[in-house]
């Protein structure tokens, strides 16, 4: 709608529902989040679930409205009378014209001390490192497990495996449940904590679950329900997870030392579930990414190839000719061939000749030559025959029984001998013997 504008120097003339519109919007940026204390009064809840009430106290009143979805997380009743403190964005309810206060969570009033623990412990620990940016880990792109911290009757547990179920039911979700509000709470979550850390070592099968990222989650309430992710001691072991922790406690609003601790803070459950799951469409994009990319290389790779074949075919030139060259070529090395062979053949064939030539002749140089080594051999045998030695006054002795005598040790007087001479035999008789 277009305001109205008189003439020069006249002062702007607004609309109501601009006006409104524009006192919403320096409300907007003057005070919202703004948190309020004050007494209830005129509480009414309407069919629809939603709620409506004034805030007053004795210097003024404000009317507020809570809508079912935040006065759904109530755990308790609220009644006129009632000191509450109350966190909402300050604004104007259009059709009458009125401030309003829309409410997104309220708690009984008198936490002022759990504020004190709170900052007391969040300086101590941002003094020591524990929120440091430097040591936040990313998260990982596709883990192959997910762990999950929160109490099996949280509205944020089902929040949680819905979307994972829906976004990536392909990776498994290990439950770790502890209680989330109480006393007991916060030991309970640093068991379930330990339980899911011995999860993040190397798995020892194929069958194993890896844990790669945890989810610590609950929904939100009044600061007294969340104050188990206040613990200092939760805290430390969160810190010292091996694997990177999401914390999704409460709604967007609402903040524990265990948000400051974590590597990530999500606004809310579902929130955290969906940072670490990827959905399937995101994937599918980056595979058909990737599988451009690929073709473009490929077809890149091609052409290169075929410009390398295209000035190779350049250096060759015509392939006929080519051919043509070849043969000739080949032609060349068969009469190359073709005479060494005929060369080799009448070699061999006049070395023959001549070998049958001189045979004969080689022959009869042998024969001779053997024929005149045998009369040498046949002198000097005849050289060696014991007769010619007999002929010449010499005798061989022997004993009677047949052995020669060599030596005079050999007789004995008396004993019988036999001399062979060179006509023939004489038997002796030993009478006695003398040693040179």
């Amino acid at each position: 709608m277009v305001d109205t504008v008189l003439a020069s120097g006249a002062s702007r003339v607004w609309q109501v529902g601009a006006l409104c519109r524009a006192i919403a919007d320096a409300l907007e940026a003057r005070f919202n989040p703004v948190s309020v204390a004050g007494e209830i009064s005129g509480f009414t809840r309407a069919a629809s679930g939603h709620c409506y009430f004034s805030l007053k106290d004795a210097a003024g009143q404000m009317r507020c409205a809570m809508f079912r979805r935040a006065a759904g997380l109530l755990d308790f009743a609220p009644r006129d009378g009632d000191r509450v403190e109350v966190r909402g964005r300050l604004g104007v309810y259009e059709p009458r014209g009125e401030l309003q206060l829309v409410v997104e969570s309220m708690r009984p009033a008198g936490q002022g001390t759990l504020f004190e623990q709170f900052f007391k412990i969040k300086a101590k620990l941002e003094q020591e490192g524990l929120f440091e940016v430097a040591r936040k880990r990313a998260l990982p792109p596709m883990p192959r497990g997910i762990g999950v911290v929160t109490s099996l009757g949280a509205a944020a547990l089902h929040d949680v495996v819905t979307a994972l179920q829906r976004r990536v039911p392909h990776i498994p979700v290990v439950l770790a449940p502890a209680s989330v509000q109480g006393d007991n709470a916060p030991r309970e979550l640093m068991q379930a904590l330990t339980e899911l850390y011995a999860l993040a070592e190397p798995a020892s099968g194929p069958q194993a679950v890896h844990v790669d990222v945890i989810l610590l989650v609950r929904g939100g309430g009044a600061m007294e329900d969340l104050w188990a992710f206040n613990d200092e001691q939760l805290a430390r072991m969160l810190a010292r997870s091996p694997v990177p922790v999401i914390c999704g406690v409460g709604h967007e609003t609402d903040f524990t030392i265990a948000d400051f601790v974590a590597d990530l803070r999500a606004p809310t459950p579902t929130a955290a579930a969906e940072l670490v799951s990827e959905s399937l469409p995101v994937w599918l994009g980056v595979v058909a990414d990737l599988e451009g990319r690929m073709q473009d290389a490929l077809q890149r790779y091609q052409d290169r190839q075929a410009q390398r074949m295209d000035l190779a075919a350049t250096r060759l030139g015509r392939p006929s000719a080519l051919a043509g060259r070849q043969r000739l070529k080949l032609a060349a090395a068969q009469q190359q061939m073709h005479h060494a062979l005929r060369s080799a053949l009448q070699y061999r064939q006049a070395q023959t000749a001549r070998w049958h030539q001189d045979l004969p002749a080689a022959a009869g140089r042998a024969l001779q030559h053997q024929r005149e080594r045998i009369a040498r051999a046949e002198l000097r045998l005849g050289l060696l025959d014991p007769s010619l030695v007999l002929k010449r006054g010499y005798a061989w002795l022997t004993r009677e029984e047949g052995p020669a005598l060599t030596s005079v040790s050999q007789a004995h007087a008396g004993q019988r001998v036999r001399a062979t001479l060179a006509d023939g035999t004489v038997d002796l008789t030993v009478v006695n013997k003398t040693s040179n």
